[in-house]
């Protein structure tokens, strides 16, 4: 669990997190909703610790990671894995090398063929087994986003950290990769965090929403409550898609069992 008490954060004049207070919850699918410039991913950014907040305070399962000695931090950002937006491969490196990468670099004490196994189960659990030899250049994009989900597990992380992972991404294959990233955090009890503004992927795995509006939470909640949510800034920002306008309509007509159904239709249906 992420505990984050009243965090602000200022770049000259512009306030972009205005005492942003809320719970990362372990074993769950943590997305942090909102719009272009809410404040998502310097959120982000600020958990991770590629931002210092100018105020408040961040914890991870007890430990106070904000203002913590060195060593303190070291040890939790090693617990950290990352997917990034465009899943930052190094092109010069093949996928299993990708996936290697963070074990040379925070594992110092495996043994190269520990590590090699260590790959191989990754890439296996991501669908990927035969990829190992490929090129980044090699793989459509959403491999590359798979490769990514596997370079970010590979060090057993406790908390996964996702930038809008169906970026640039079809339907199809976003919905694929929001249901590998739900049944890993699932599997492996990991805290995951999600920067999205995607309607599908609140429907299909929102365990626990976030929405940020101009820099400040106003609500979280479930993907069952965010239909009812009486927030007007949620509203008018949910009810643009044509997905959870379908939603709302079916839960209405036939309840928790329609939306399980709806959620399995494909999108061009709705």
């Amino acid at each position: 669990m992420i505990e984050i008490s009243n965090l602000e954060k200022s770049f000259g004049s512009n306030q972009v997190l205005k005492g942003v207070s809320c719970t990362l919850e372990t074993g769950k699918c943590n997305l942090l909703l909102g719009g272009s410039g809410t404040g998502k991913s310097v959120l982000l950014s600020c958990i991770v610790g590629l931002q210092k907040p100018d105020i408040g305070s961040i914890t991870f399962d007890g430990t106070v990671y904000t203002n913590a000695k060195v060593g303190i931090r070291q040890e939790i950002r090693r617990k950290i894995g990352m997917l990034f937006q465009g899943s930052a491969l190094f092109d010069s490196m093949t996928v299993a090398q990708n996936v290697d990468f963070p074990l040379q670099m925070l594992t110092p004490d495996m043994s190269a063929e520990e590590r090699r196994d260590r790959v191989e189960f990754c890439l296996k659990r991501v669908g990927l087994e035969n990829a190992g030899n490929k090129m980044p250049s090699d793989i459509s994009g959403g491999m590359k986003k798979r490769v990514g989900i596997a370079r970010a597990i590979a060090p057993n992380c406790t908390y996964l950290f996702c930038d809008e992972p169906n970026s640039g991404l079809d339907p199809a294959t976003s919905i694929k990769i929001d249901e590998l990233i739900y049944e890993i955090t699932h599997e492996y009890n990991i805290t995951t965090a999600i920067i999205t503004h995607d309607m599908n992927s609140v429907v299909g795995i929102g365990d626990h929403i976030i929405f940020l509006h101009q820099g400040k939470k106003l609500w979280d909640g479930t993907k069952e409550e965010i239909l009812n949510a009486e927030v007007p800034e949620l509203r008018e920002f949910i009810f643009s898609s044509s997905l959870v306008r379908a939603a709302k309509r079916v839960e209405e007509e036939d309840g928790p069992q329609g939306l399980e159904q709806l959620a399995q239709e494909p999108l061009s249906e709705l």
